[in-house]
């Protein structure tokens, strides 16, 4: 993995990208789509400025994003989960190696658990039952910053920051 001023500056950007995305959700219950396509056409200049290779590496990434796509797009199909979910998780399939995109599922899977949980039982107390909408696109932004927390973790040190 090339070590470099752009591929911290990338990372730094994505980051920044997810935490927007958990605002806004939070804020309006919706990732926009000017986001979600920014991170995805983001990607390919990280492949370039990581020195990946368009076979098999390349190949690999957009594979997963692929797979990544077709099984969320069942869950939206069966109103499991947002369209804004569904884009923001294939575009952040593009940044991560297949096995640490695994991870990060699991991550988001558990952070969203507690998240639907602690909200449920908000919403409830409140008796407001009907109006029960999980901002998803938390659980989805603390798991990419957990995957990426190594990178982001570097680039705080190569800017100076300890």
């Amino acid at each position: 993995m090339q070590e470099t001023t752009l591929v911290y500056a990338l990372v730094a950007a994505l980051a920044i990208a997810l935490l927007t995305a958990a605002f806004t959700d939070l804020k309006r219950r919706q990732i926009d789509n000017w986001l979600n396509a920014a991170i995805a056409l983001a990607a390919p200049l990280y492949w370039w400025a990581q020195g990946l290779s368009l076979w098999p590496d390349v190949a690999m990434q957009i594979g997963v994003a692929v797979a990544a796509f077709i099984v969320l797009a069942g869950l939206f199909a069966i109103k499991a989960m947002g369209g804004g979910d569904v884009k923001l998780l294939t575009a952040l399939a593009l940044w991560l190696p297949a096995q640490l995109f695994l991870k990060m599922l699991l991550v988001m899977s558990i952070a969203g658990g507690v998240l639907t949980i602690v909200l449920g039982m908000w919403y409830i107390t409140r008796r407001q039952r009907d109006k029960i909408k999980i901002p998803y696109g938390v659980a989805i932004a603390g798991a990419g910053l957990w995957a990426l927390s190594p990178q982001l973790t570097a680039a705080f040190r190569a800017a100076g920051f300890q």
